[in-house]
């Protein structure tokens, strides 16, 4: 494992560290397994947002020291956690995401952000893992378009333009590892050809400093540090992995929110 220090090196010449082992295959086994009990009860869980405000799993996964300490190193000691997903593709499906960056559409004031893919399953060139555009964090926000396809997984369908695909670096990850990316840097994910499931944890934090500017009502919670700005509304996470209906219907309320906040040309 990399210090620290070079870990920020990476993610400031890059736009991106991969990979890094954050827990043990033991244990993301058992968060895996936590996501499928989950499926039985509330159905397919890919793209539902703010899963840690009724998995106890995640919230423990979102707040992970091995994790936290690198998100320190790329946007301070003052740390919201944003939001939760699980990014699911089936075997042998078209799904794919299309070359996109983040922040063109999250409504962020700064971009003082970082995301984490944590593998609960392998991912690699077969299962669709991501690839990255080294660099491509320095020169900002590019002009993105909507494309028609039913297979993007993306809410807007956006894709980037003018940029050297010829770049791309794959991000392989293992079980139990993780890639951290900067929320201008491009990056994509091709179709799953294997016979697993390919999951993966989708963590999004911020600054305590940044603004929601499309949403006054939007929600966090800081996980390492002080928030002295208060910007956000409070998150509760989760305690337990049992659901319950008033947690559950409070989510799906907090995913309506962030879907109308992404989606909205503001």
């Amino acid at each position: 494992m990399k210090s620290l220090d070079r870990y920020q090196q990476d993610y400031n010449e890059n736009g991106f560290i991969s990979p890094v082992r954050i827990i043990s295959f033991e244990e993301a086994k058992k968060h895996r397994e936590t996501l499928e009990n989950t499926e039985k009860v509330l159905g397919n869980m890919h793209y539902q947002s703010k899963i840690h405000t009724i998995l106890k799993s995640t919230y423990e996964l979102a707040t992970h020291k091995n994790i936290l300490n690198i998100v320190e190193k790329a946007i301070g000691p003052n740390i919201l956690l944003h939001n939760t997903t699980y990014i699911i593709k089936e075997p042998k499906t078209a799904a794919f995401a299309s070359w996109h960056q983040d922040l063109t559409y999250w409504g962020f004031s700064h971009d003082d952000q970082i995301s984490v893919w944590l593998a609960l399953s392998n991912a690699d060139d077969i299962s669709g893992a991501m690839y990255m555009i080294p660099g491509s964090h320095l020169k900002g926000k590019k002009e993105h378009k909507t494309i028609e396809d039913k297979n993007n997984v993306l809410f807007k369908n956006q894709c980037v333009q003018e940029f050297d695909e010829s770049k791309k670096t794959l991000c392989s990850l293992n079980i139990g590892e993780a890639s951290f990316h900067h929320g201008w840097t491009i990056h994509s994910s091709m179709p799953n050809k294997s016979n697993d499931r390919r999951i993966g944890f989708n963590i999004q934090y911020v600054a305590t400093h940044v603004k929601q500017m499309k949403n006054d009502t939007d929600t966090a919670i800081c996980v390492r540090g002080i928030d002295k700005y208060n910007n956000f509304g409070i998150d509760i996470p989760a305690v337990s992995d049992e659901l319950t209906p008033t947690t559950v219907a409070k989510q799906k309320e907090l995913q309506e929110k962030y879907k109308s906040i992404v989606s909205s040309r503001n």
